[in-house]
């Protein structure tokens, strides 16, 4: 289980090199581009933390740091999706399954608080 949490972390990574490539190319607004480049630091950084909670075993502080970033960007990921009116964006879905699942783990690390060998 471990290593499909870890997996996850490693796709948001992935995901968010995406993100900043595609609206790199996609915004030419400097104000548009600043916000969406900055949900791509948020995005590292969402991966980061949850990286490090899975290095860090019976750290429930951590764990709940994780859980509610990640329970954070599910909700705004999910208005994004609200917002450009399809649900079934696949940036929507891809975003909301990782999300959704770094939140599970988080939240199962969270309530455990034992160390995992």
């Amino acid at each position: 289980m471990r290593w499909i949490d870890r997996g996850l972390s490693v796709l948001v990574i992935l995901s968010g090199m995406a993100h900043a490539f595609g609206v790199a190319s996609f915004f030419h607004d400097p104000q548009t581009l600043f916000w969406s480049e900055t949900a791509t630091i948020l995005i590292f950084l969402i991966a980061a933390i949850n990286l490090l909670r899975t290095w860090r075993p019976g750290d429930r502080a951590l764990a709940a740091v994780a859980a509610g970033a990640s329970i954070t960007y599910l909700i705004a990921t999910l208005c994004f999706g609200r917002i450009i009116g399809d649900m079934a964006d696949f940036r929507v879905i891809l975003f909301g399954v990782l999300m959704l699942g770094l939140a599970l783990f988080s939240l199962r690390d969270a309530m455990r608080g034992t160390p995992r060998l």
